[in-house]
């Protein structure tokens, strides 16, 4: 029987039945999670799944991927996309996920990474560790009959479909040759891809690829499942420019028998219905939080994304995890760098997380009393911050 004084552990896990136990406490956490036909490792990163420990027993896991994002201005950050977070349900509140989390922090920051996102199984958690809503996603059905595109759009070439034995390698090559670089955008490693394939195959989903653009300059690609007789689920879905993205959205809607197409992630601000003649076959199904993103080096990732405006504000940081993000921060159109001025506004590191990307704004935080000092340069700090589109990933990991 445990000891209630008994402190977690966590130590990085190397071997191959390790990194197998840790996936069946992840399983066994996310209840309902079948189990799977080949080995954990084949998707495992080295060196980037931690296992946490209670008298000895594997109780946790938090595992990520090494990958870049793209933040405001274009920049691409070294980046820990984290995933495969759980603890075993007897031995939850117990500090074992914050001691995971910790640890996955501490070496992130060694690896010179300066972002961390991660997708919330649960809403109310992730703040506590630094994390903050920094983008959400618009969940949309369209009744494919009445959708109409504009005639002034561009009309662009045919879209193909790509043979079933390729389709995978087709889509990483154009996803790679695409390079997305909207803000939130990420890149993909090769075990992210391997998951995809893999969840696809063991739900024995059907699946159509239909890409747009000459074999081997491809500029995008819509990845689709059938849901019943006449619903298809967009899955995925990329495209470099409008041209690709019409011809893609031509075909969806063009299919016979499908009376519906269900989009399952669009950015907060994408232009479908506005594309349409009649915006009315698009329906709003819910709106999902989408990037959490805890900043994992303050003012490197402050100095990296780019301002608007001519303002300028001192923000304190607060972050009682990592001493070295805490302080005073100047930003300004030319840029951010740590001050020793008096901070004239204050937020948590899990609140400059949200704002980060421009998908939560200074307002609807000091409107939830997550802001402190002179609120009059709430404003400023709102220009400063703005984007010219909403953020976005579209990666689910």
């Amino acid at each position: 029987m445990l000891s209630d004084a008994a402190a977690p552990t966590v130590r990085i896990l190397e071997t191959s039945d390790d990194v197998e136990a840790a996936f069946e406490v992840f399983r066994i956490a996310l209840v309902g999670l079948p189990p799977l036909s080949v080995p954990a490792v084949e998707f495992h990163e080295p060196g980037r799944t931690f296992g946490g420990y209670l008298d000895g027993e594997l109780v946790g896991t938090a595992s990520s991927y090494t990958t870049h994002v793209v933040v405001p201005g274009g920049a691409r950050l070294p980046h820990a996309a984290v995933t495969r977070v759980g603890v075993l349900p007897s031995h939850t509140r117990r500090g074992v996920a914050r001691a995971l989390m910790n640890a996955q922090l501490a070496d992130a920051r060694q690896r010179g990474v300066s972002i961390a996102t991660l997708r919330a199984a649960e809403g109310g958690i992730y703040e506590r560790y630094g994390y903050g809503v920094a983008s959400h996603v618009d969940v949309v059905t369209v009744a494919a009959r009445r959708a109409r595109l504009r005639p002034g759009i561009a009309v662009g070439g045919g879209v193909r479909l790509a043979r079933s034995a390729g389709a995978w390698s087709l889509q990483r090559a154009i996803y790679e040759r695409v390079d997305p670089g909207w803000t939130g955008a990420i890149s993909r490693t090769s075990e992210w891809w391997k998951v995809r394939e893999l969840r696809v195959v063991e739900e024995k989903q059907q699946f159509v690829v239909a890409v747009y653009g000459p074999p081997g300059a491809e500029t995008g690609f819509a990845r689709y499942h059938p849901d019943g007789e006449d619903l298809v689920h967009v899955d995925d879905f990329v495209a470099v420019d409008g041209v690709a993205r019409a011809a893609l959205l031509r075909y969806l809607f063009s299919i016979d028998l499908v009376e519906t197409v269900r989009f399952d992630a669009l950015a907060m601000d994408d232009p479908l219905r506005v594309m349409l003649v009649d915006e009315r076959p698009v329906r709003t199904t819910s709106i999902e939080d989408e990037i959490w993103l805890r900043l994992v080096d303050v003012p490197a990732a402050l100095a990296a994304r780019t301002y608007r405006g001519s303002g300028e504000v001192v923000v304190g940081v607060v972050d009682g995890v990592v001493p070295e993000n805490a302080g005073a921060y100047w930003i300004g159109a030319g840029g951010a760098k740590p001050s020793t001025a008096a901070p004239q506004l204050t937020v948590d590191v899990a609140g400059l997380g949200a704002v980060y990307l421009g998908g939560t704004s200074w307002r609807q935080l000091a409107a939830a009393g997550r802001v402190s000092g002179d609120l009059a340069l709430v404003p400023v700090a709102d220009e400063l911050f703005a984007t010219e589109s909403a953020p976005f990933c579209g990666t689910f990991f």
